[in-house]
């Protein structure tokens, strides 16, 4: 993994998040890293689930390695000295805790000297297996990246799950616009200690009241909230119905937040994804069936999506007509 000094990289970041545990989300950064690697792209996939880091289990690598939590303690001069390869040609792996636990517990400070250093890893995608739930260290490292991937299963609760972290993230996407004790981030929390849902205001609300104190406070607000532009992905599925989902979710996330879903795959419950995790190989590297082209399927779409632009709200779901769906499981 070596760099010429003379040569800009660009590469493109996508932190990969759950509203809960149990969707698959480490399964699926794995074999989506599996997938974009086949398809002639390099890859880093880097474990950022600190404290309960299990990334190198899919993979089939012992956690005998120096991680994160060796940089985090000061025994490693950057992360690029702790990537290493995979069975698979191009596909590469920055492992998590390692022998240090303890890097669970991150300072601002440490958060932001790993995300001012992840651009300079040399890859054409550098996917980030982020912890479930909304806690700051989780959300710190998806917000920075505006095209994060969001995973969630066909279960009203994880559905829910899935609209709070994303609400949860413009939250504190906004509120880090301004400096701490600031008379912005007063109105900021005052906003969000209200009902979005059902009240007919979304965050371009927020950012026409900041606009009042001061119209390039509220132009940067919009402008964010125009860029971030995540993905879902519904996994575990088994019906017509259960795809649909991701199109209710994008659709409450366009009433109530003002910010455009890009759905980028629906992918069915198969039998053999259990048995590839227990025998530690990636899914995609032993079966070419509905999944693996759905997975493809994705990464296509990823490919397609033009990293730090404004898109506009999508009007209709033309784009869920185009998912590549087989229908339901047998």
């Amino acid at each position: 993994m070596l760099r010429n000094a003379d040569t800009f990289f660009m590469n493109r970041i996508i932190p990969i998040a759950s509203g809960k545990g149990g969707v698959g989300k480490s399964f699926l950064t794995v074999n989506l890293g599996v997938t974009l690697a086949r398809m002639g792209k390099t890859v880093i996939l880097v474990d950022l689930d600190l404290g309960g880091s299990n990334l190198h289990t899919f993979l089939g690598i012992k956690n005998s390695r120096a991680g994160i939590g060796t940089y985090l303690n000061k025994q490693a001069d950057s992360l690029e000295s702790l990537v290493i390869p995979t069975s698979v040609d191009r596909l590469y792996f920055l492992p998590g805790d390692g022998l240090y636990t303890s890097a669970v517990q991150q300072h601002y400070f440490q958060k932001m000297k790993i995300i001012k250093e992840l651009p300079h890893l040399v890859a054409d995608y550098i996917l980030l297996d982020l912890g479930a739930g909304t806690n700051h260290n989780i959300l710190d490292y998806f917000i920075p990246f505006p095209q994060g991937i969001i995973v969630t299963v066909p279960e009203t609760t994880a559905i829910l799950n899935a609209y709070s972290f994303l609400k949860s993230a413009l939250a504190r996407s906004v509120y880090r616009q301004f400096p701490p004790r600031s008379e912005e981030r007063v109105l900021i929390q005052e906003f969000f200690r209200q009902r979005l849902e059902g009240s007919g205001t979304s965050l371009f609300t927020l950012a026409d009241k900041l606009s009042e104190h001061n119209q390039d406070q509220g132009k940067a607000v919009r402008n964010l909230l125009e860029t971030f532009y995540p993905g879902v992905i519904i996994n575990m599925g088994r019906s017509v119905s259960d795809r649909d989902l991701g199109k209710n979710l994008r659709i409450i996330c366009r009433k109530n937040l003002g910010i455009s879903l890009q759905y980028l795959g629906y992918l069915e419950w198969m039998p053999g994804v259990s048995r590839s995790i227990t025998g530690r190989s990636p899914y995609c590297l032993d079966h070419q069936d509905q999944l693996s082209s759905a997975l493809e399927g994705v990464c296509r779409r990823l490919e397609k999506i033009v990293p730090e632009k404004s898109i506009p709200l999508f009007e209709g779901d033309e784009d869920l007509d185009n998912l590549n769906w087989a229908g339901p499981a047998r």
